[in-house]
């Protein structure tokens, strides 16, 4: 596995010194990502439980994380969450993200949050609108270190 470079002050994965929540991703050999992460009571909603959005956000970013390192200068377009049951706080949470399909300019993706025991507490579909070279008139250089190697 190879971790995954820091880029930016991000909620769900910035430096552990400001976001100590914040999820370390992996990306895996087959492409997919893998991040490990500990909920704290920033993310709180329910008593002793994540907040829904904070679950979204993780799964976004992964989902996001799996289309980048494929190559892809994509932004989320659409993003269908499930919560199966409670995820609470303070627990190793484990994160798995892939690519599903591909369109023109849309590219399908999957996300999971697993509990210690193995139990699904919430899943994620998205689709992400792949802007090309679009990407560099729309946010300049930004972010191009995070580039898959060789694509």
């Amino acid at each position: 596995m190879e971790r995954l470079p820091w880029h930016g002050p991000c909620f769900t994965c910035g430096p552990v010194e400001d976001h100590p929540e914040g999820a370390r991703y992996f990306t895996e050999d087959d492409g997919s990502i893998r991040a490990e992460i500990t909920l704290t009571q920033r993310c709180a909603g329910a008593p002793g439980h994540a907040h829904g959005g904070s679950l979204m956000a993780v799964l976004d970013e992964a989902m996001g994380w799996s289309v980048w390192r494929a190559g892809h200068r994509a932004l989320a377009g659409r993003f269908e969450s499930n919560f199966l049951i409670p995820t609470p706080l303070a627990v190793p949470l484990v994160v798995n993200a892939r690519i599903t399909g591909k369109g023109n300019r849309s590219i399908r993706t999957a996300a999971e949050i697993i509990l210690p025991d193995g139990r699904v507490s919430a899943e994620a579909k998205g689709v992400f609108v792949d802007l090309g070279e679009r990407w560099k008139e729309k946010f300049g250089e930004s972010w191009e270190k995070l580039r898959s190697p060789g694509a």
